[in-house]
């Protein structure tokens, strides 16, 4: 493994360096688990499945925990893996870390073209009724996002780590506020100008907890998976963290509690506030609960900061791909370019290369002008490539635990449930990529994601395994 090359106390200009402390880690943690579809998303989930959406996220929030620990305790059996790309090249085989790192590429230029869309969808708030901005308008917001984003992440990592620490202090402060507003409103029951009183009682009272049926729950895990994306973004941190076996133990344990908070206890109070059936599909239901309510202001306020998990969500898209590349590229299975470091220890030309293309998403409102259309296409893709990431890291820990039993039994950090554990976990993974059949626009995206796995069959085999074969031999 090209990785296991440098030592773990190394800081050449060569090799990344380790400057997120446990602060950064712990945020990044957060912010992953607090994304563009929560914000944005939750809305159409909440039309699709109605009140069940609160059971659709402790189903996944379970899930993605045992993933979660899976991850985590091969990061720490080998402290040489800076990614879960390396687990795959060290237990799988090359090929296995050439489609999980491209694909997780992939994936997250998709989540950045998805965030564009999003990002005028909430910049459409601030303009007069019955307008929207033109697709010139659109495409320059967009490019704009793209180069900020860029500058951000050309300096140094330790400045990410203190950008997305401040972003996801923000989403924090903003779901424990509105969580408090909320809680306020529904105790003092509160009367929205529309008429309907804010009460505990409206979560269920239209229709019961499962309106839309077995085919609205189902439905509704299309969508709702999408706002987990980000959430193993702390195994692309691991080789620029400081004392990973005391901080990403601490980052991946708190997982649950803020699924609960910030997933289910906020959209229960979103829908005691408004009925569920008042919610908007292609709006932020946070700042429509502030609309609703009377309370212009404060949907100002959660706009912006709407707008500002946005923007994290991007960042921590950008700084990801471009450690991709870099891995990718130690191992002979990216240009070489990829591997060159600037002088701050930042792989620049992997972050431009993640910025074109992202950049080139801004192209797509230009063809899908309505931006929850862009946004819900751009999502089911980047949902299908996740799952299969997820699901080859699962089939990491599997070979890990038969290859490597004496790691297994020395290490402190063990998955709970172990072996059968990931075969449910693996069966889930399965089951929501099954669902994405059931709606006409994730259909889409369906009947387009084999293109990716042919090209990615065709550049290992034609450019990347001969290349493999002489370094190799070399």
């Amino acid at each position: 493994m090209t990785t296991g090359r440098h030592s773990e106390g190394e800081h050449a200009p060569h090799d990344l360096q380790r400057k997120l402390s446990n602060r950064h880690l712990q945020l990044i943690a957060i912010g992953g688990a607090i994304g563009t579809g929560l914000f944005m998303g939750s809305g159409k989930t909440i039309s699709l499945a109605g009140p069940s959406i609160l059971y659709i996220y402790m189903i996944i929030g379970v899930m993605f925990f045992f993933l979660m620990r899976a991850m985590g305790e091969l990061l720490l059996a080998n402290l040489q893996y800076k990614s879960f790309v390396d687990m795959a090249h060290d237990l799988i085989g090359p090929g296995a870390g050439y489609y999980l790192g491209w694909t997780y590429w992939l994936g997250w230029v998709l989540v950045g073209i998805a965030d564009l869309a999003a990002i005028i969808n909430y910049l459409n708030f601030w303009l007069p009724d019955g307008t929207v901005f033109t697709p010139m308008g659109q495409a320059l917001i967009s490019a704009g996002c793209v180069l900020l984003v860029l500058g951000l992440n050309l300096l140094t990592v330790r400045l990410f780590g203190e950008i997305e620490f401040w972003f996801a202090l923000i989403k924090i402060l903003a779901i424990v506020g509105l969580i408090g507003v909320g809680g306020y409103m529904v105790f003092s029951h509160f009367q929205a100008p529309a008429g309907t009183v804010a009460a505990i009682s409206n979560v269920w009272s239209e229709g019961g907890m499962f309106p839309k049926g077995v085919t609205g729950f189902l439905a509704g895990f299309q969508i709702a998976v999408f706002a987990f994306v980000g959430v193993e973004l702390v195994g692309t941190t691991a080789a620029e963290t400081r004392d990973p076996q005391k901080n990403l133990p601490k980052a991946i344990n708190a997982i649950p509690v803020r699924i609960i908070l910030f997933y289910v206890l906020a959209l229960f109070v979103v829908m005691s506030v408004t009925p569920w059936n008042h919610i908007s599909a292609d709006k932020s239901p946070f700042v429509e609960l502030f609309l609703h309510a009377g309370i212009p202001t404060s949907a100002i306020i959660m706009n912006l900061v709407v707008l500002s998990s946005v923007m994290s969500s991007m960042n921590s898209g950008v700084f990801s791909t471009s450690r991709m590349l870099f891995g990718l590229s130690r191992d002979g299975q990216a240009p070489q370019a990829f591997a060159h470091l600037s002088r701050r220890a930042v792989p620049a030309n992997g972050l431009l290369f993640s910025c074109f293309f992202i950049m080139a998403g801004a192209a797509l409102q230009y063809f899908v002008p309505n931006t929850m259309e862009a946004f819900t296409l751009a999502s089911s893709l980047c949902v299908i490539l996740f799952i299969s990431v997820w699901g080859m890291i699962m089939v990491c820990y599997l070979r890990y635990r038969k290859l490597r039993p004496e790691l297994h039994a020395q290490s402190t950090f063990k998955m709970p449930g172990g072996i059968w554990m990931s075969y449910i976990v693996l069966a889930f993974l399965m089951f929501t990529l099954v669902i994405l059949a059931l709606e006409p626009d994730t259909l889409k995206a369906l009947y387009i994601s084999p293109l990716w796995l042919i090209l990615l069959a065709l550049t290992y085999q034609f450019m990347y395994k001969p290349r493999l074969k002489r370094l190799m031999h070399n």
